[in-house]
C-alpha cells in the first residue's frame, strides 16, 4: 500500500473507532434526558426511574469519557495526514469545528459534571435542566461535524482564491440541504443505537427477573425510542440517497451497481457479482421497477451508469479514473438496509407485543433474547453508512474541487504505517476497556454496592435513591408494568 491508501486507511479507522461512541453518546444522551423528566414528574414511581436514571447515567459517563480522547486523534490527522486538504479548506472547514467546541463541547462536558457530580447537591430541577443541557449539547456537537462533513461533498458559500477555498457565506455553509440531511440520518441512527443498547440490557435483567420495576420501564421507553429512531432513519436516508442520485450521481449509482445507463421503469439490484476491474456484473439478481421506486418515487425514471458517467466527469475535472470502489459501497449499503430493516421489524414488534398485553411484552422471553442478540448490529449499520457516504464520493476529498491524491500530507510509507499500527494499538485498548467496564456495568445492574466495582468507574449510590439493602431482587412491591 502507498502513501495514500495507508493515510485513507488511518483516517476509517480513526473515523470508525471515534464514531463507535460517538452515536452512542449522541443518542443515550437523549434517552436518559427524558429518563430524569418522567423521574422529576412521577412522584408516585420516582424511586424507579431515579435508579433507572443513574444506572444508565453510569454507562453514559464511562462511554464519554472514552469517546472524548478519540475525537481529539481524529482532528489531529487533518495536519498529519492530510496538510494539503487542510491548507486548501481550512478557511471554512475549521470554522464549524471550533463552533462545535465553543458551543457545544463546553456545553455538555460542564453540565455532565454538574449533573453528575452533583446529584446529591443540586435541587431536582437544577438536575434536570443540567441533563437537558447535556443531551442539547450532544446534537448541537453532532450537528457542527456533520456541517463540516457535508461541506465536503456538497461545498457551497465559498470562492477559490489563490488555490484554497475561502468562506463568502457563512449562512450558506450554515443552511446547506445536504448538512441537514446527513443529520437527520444521523440523528436517527444515534437514537436507533442508544435505544437498542437500552433495550438490550433491560431484556438481559428481565430474562432474570431481576429489579423489574426499573428495567420493565425502561424496556418500554426503548422500544419507543426504537420505533422514531428507525423510522427517521429510514425515511431520512431515503431522502439522503434520491439527493444522491442529483447532486452524486456516480454515488448513487454505485450504491446500485449500475455500470450502463439503465432503463425506464429501472430495476433494483438485490445482489451482484461485481468485476470492477472489467467493469460489469458477472450476474445479478433484479427486482423490476422498485429502482425507479427508490429512485423517483415513481414507477417510471431511470439513473446513469457509472461508465457513461465516468466519461462526463474526465470532460468536467479532467482525465482520471472516478469510478468509486463499488463493491464496498454495494454492499455495505445493503448491509445497512438490511439491518435497518429487521431493526424497524424488532421495534414495531415490541410495539405490538406492549399494544395486545402489557404482561405479554416482559414474558415473552424468545423477544427477549432476541433482543439481547440484536445489540451490535445498529453499530454494524453505522460502520456501513459511513462507508457508503464516503468511499462512495471517491476520489474526492472535497467533490468536484480537491482529490484524495491532492490532499494528501509529503509523508514517507514508514511514517504513516508507524502511526497507524500506533493508533489501532491504543484504540483497539481503548474499545476493549469501554466494553469491558460497560458489559460489567450493564450485567451489574441497580443493585451493586459502589465498593464492589473498581475504582475506574465507581458506581453510584442505589441506595441513597430509595432502594433499602435488603430489598428483594425482583422489587415484589413495585407494579412492574405500570
Amino acid at each position: 500500500m502507498d502513501v495514500i491508501e495507508l493515510s485513507r486507511f488511518q483516517f476509517a479507522s480513526t473515523s470508525i473507532f471515534h464514531f463507535f461512541f460517538v452515536s452512542l453518546t449522541v443518542g443515550l444522551a437523549f434517552l436518559i434526558a427524558v429518563m430524569e423528566t418522567i423521574a422529576y414528574v412521577r412522584a408516585d414511581r420516582r424511586g424507579a426511574y431515579q435508579r433507572m436514571t443513574l444506572f444508565f447515567g453510569h454507562l453514559f459517563l464511562i462511554n464519554f469519557a472514552v469517546g472524548v480522547v478519540t475525537g481529539i486523534v481524529q482532528e489531529f490527522q487533518f495536519g498529519m495526514n492530510w496538510s494539503e486538504y487542510s491548507r486548501f479548506v481550512g478557511n471554512i472547514f475549521g470554522v464549524p469545528l471550533a463552533l462545535e467546541v465553543l458551543m457545544a463541547f463546553f456545553l455538555e462536558s460542564t453540565f455532565i459534571g454538574l449533573w453528575w457530580f452533583g446529584k446529591d447537591r443540586l435541587k431536582p430541577w437544577m438536575r434536570l435542566g443540567s441533563i437537558w443541557l447535556v443531551a442539547i449539547g450532544t446534537q448541537v456537537s453532532a450537528f457542527w461535524i456533520v456541517l463540516a462533513n457535508a461541506w465536503m461533498h456538497h461545498p457551497v458559500g465559498y470562492e477559490v482564491v489563490n488555490g484554497q477555498a475561502v468562506l463568502t457565506s457563512f449562512s450558506e455553509v450554515v443552511f446547506n440541504y445536504k448538512a441537514w440531511l446527513y443529520f437527520a440520518h444521523v440523528q436517527g441512527s444515534a437514537w436507533t443505537v442508544a435505544a437498542f443498547f437500552v433495550l438490550a440490557i433491560s431484556a438481559y435483567h428481565l430474562l432474570r427477573d431481576r429489579d423489574v420495576d426499573v428495567f420493565s420501564p425502561a424496556l418500554r421507553i426503548g422500544l419507543v425510542f426504537a420505533a422514531i429512531g428507525t423510522v427517521f432513519s429510514a425515511t431520512s436516508g431515503h431522502a439522503e440517497a434520491q439527493v444522491a442520485r442529483e447532486d452524486q450521481p456516480m454515488k448513487f449509482s454505485a450504491m446500485e451497481a449500475q455500470w450502463e445507463t439503465s432503463e425506464s421503469p429501472a430495476p433494483w439490484s438485490l445482489v451482484a457479482d461485481i468485476n470492477q476491474q472489467e467493469r460489469r456484473n458477472d450476474f445479478s439478481v433484479e427486482i423490476p421497477y422498485v429502482g425507479s421506486v427508490l429512485a423517483y418515487n415513481s414507477l417510471e425514471g431511470r439513473y446513469e451508469g457509472l461508465n457513461q458517467l465516468n466519461e462526463q466527469y474526465k470532460q468536467a475535472y479532467g482525465p482520471g479514473e472516478y469510478i468509486p470502489p463499488v463493491p464496498w459501497v454495494y454492499w455495505s449499503f445493503r448491509i445497512m438496509v438490511g439491518i435497518g430493516s429487521l431493526l424497524l421489524l424488532a421495534a414495531f414488534t415490541g410495539l405490538f407485543l406492549w399494544w395486545r398485553r402489557r404482561e405479554e411484552l416482559d414474558g415473552t422471553r424468545w423477544y427477549l433474547r432476541v433482543l439481547v442478540v440484536l445489540l451490535p448490529l445498529p453499530w454494524i449499520a453505522n460502520f456501513c453508512g459511513w462507508i457508503v457516504t464516503e468511499m462512495g464520493r471517491q476520489p474526492f476529498m472535497v467533490y468536484g474541487l480537491l482529490t484524495v491524491s491532492e490532499g494528501v500530507s509529503a509523508n514517507t510509507t514508514g511514517e504513516v504505517l508507524a502511526g497507524l499500527v500506533g493508533l489501532w494499538v491504543v484504540y483497539l485498548a481503548l474499545i476493549g476497556l469501554d466494553i469491558f467496564l460497560l458489559s460489567s456495568t450493564a450485567r451489574a445492574g441497580v443493585r451493586h454496592e459502589p465498593g464492589a466495582q473498581m475504582v475506574a468507574a465507581p458506581a453510584p449510590d442505589y441506595a441513597a435513591a430509595g432502594i433499602p439493602d435488603d430489598a428483594p431482587d425482583d422489587a415484589a412491591d413495585h407494579d412492574p408494568r405500570s
